[in-house]
Parts: C-alpha cells; sequence; structure tokens
C-alpha cells in the first residue's frame, strides 16, 4: 500500500512539474513575441484605427514616425549592400533612430494623458516633431535612390547598347539569310549551312 502512495505523489508531482514548465515556456514564449517589431506594429496600427480624438492622432503619429524609422532602415541595409557610396548614413540614421526612439516615449506618454486639454496642447508640438523626422528619412531615402539611380542608369545605358547591337546583328543575318534564298523556298538550318 505503501509503494501505490509514492507512485501516485509521484506521478502528480511529475504532472505538476510538466504543467508549470508548459506554462512558463508559454509565457516566454508570448513575451518574446510580444516584443517583435511587427506584432508590436500591427497591434499598433489596430489601435490608431479604432481610436477617436487626441489618442487617436498620437496613434497614427506613432504608425507614422514607426513608418518612417522602417523605411530608413531598409535604405540603409539597400545602402551598405549597394556598391554605391555610402557616406555617413549609417551614423546619420542611427541618430535619426534615437531621436525617433526618445519621440515615441513621449508620444507613448501622451496616450496616457487624463486631461484632454493638455493632450490637445502637446499634439501640434509633437506632430510637428514626427514630420520633421519623417522629412529627413525622406531625404535620406531621395539621397540613396539617387545614389543607386546613377549607377544603374550607367549600367542600364550599356545593356541598351549591346541589345540594340545584337538586335541589328540579327537583322542583318535575317536579310543576309532572304538575300541567300531568293528565288528558292529556305530549308530551315541546312540553308544556313549551305551558305557558310
Amino acid at each position: 500500500m505503501e509503494i501505490l502512495v509514492w507512485l501516485v505523489v509521484s506521478f502528480l508531482l511529475i504532472v505538476v512539474a510538466s504543467i508549470t514548465a508548459t506554462i512558463l515556456i508559454i509565457r516566454a514564449v508570448a513575451r518574446r513575441l510580444g516584443r517583435t517589431r511587427l506584432l508590436a506594429g500591427n497591434a499598433l496600427r489596430v489601435r490608431a484605427k479604432v481610436a477617436s480624438g487626441p489618442r487617436g492622432r498620437v496613434l497614427r503619429l506613432r504608425v507614422r514616425l514607426a513608418d518612417a524609422i522602417e523605411s530608413g532602415r531598409a535604405a540603409v541595409q539597400v545602402a551598405a549592400s549597394g556598391p554605391g557610396p555610402r557616406g555617413e548614413f549609417d551614423r546619420l540614421f542611427g541618430r535619426i533612430e534615437l531621436e525617433a526612439a526618445a519621440l515615441d516615449r513621449q508620444l507613448h506618454l501622451m496616450e496616457s494623458e487624463a486631461e484632454r486639454g493638455a493632450l490637445e496642447r502637446d499634439l501640434p508640438a509633437a506632430a510637428g516633431r514626427v514630420d520633421r523626422l519623417a522629412d529627413m528619412v525622406g531625404q535620406m531615402r531621395t539621397a540613396v535612390g539617387s545614389g543607386l539611380g546613377g549607377l544603374s542608369d550607367d549600367e542600364l545605358g550599356r545593356l541598351r547598347a549591346d541589345v540594340d547591337r545584337e538586335a541589328t546583328a540579327l537583322r542583318a543575318g535575317v536579310e543576309e539569310l532572304r538575300t541567300l534564298n531568293r528565288g528558292g523556298s529556305w530549308n530551315g538550318p541546312d540553308a544556313i549551312r549551305r551558305s557558310a
């Protein structure tokens, strides 16, 4: 009887330990997923669409700021992987990201503002800061794009010249075949071999 009690107690301890471990693992995974940019960005977008009034405007400012930073991050990655000159984009964008993070924290704090008048009073200044940061990112993207475009235009010009040259040679070859086969029907590859 004593052995049976120990077996039941051991079984219950194993079940409790398994359930505890499963709960801890699920919580850790949920926290990690909650911290990912994609999920956080999607949650912010949903909240911005649903919210109205000054809080909704604050949330839309946060979305605009996040979109600008993400597009700037993409531009820096393209500039870093491309053949063109990089300049100081990495360092400058790092500074922009720091300012954007501070501004996002301010906007996040504004979301919890209980006094509507204070929130409406602070909104224009915050919107101006978001506009300035978004404009800086836009200028940076334009600079990266023009740097890539200049290199691409040269390569496209060379490629176009090669295609034109090949098309001209092909037309000349077809005309030569027609001249050789005038008066008779063209016999396909045999006619080419005979003319060679």
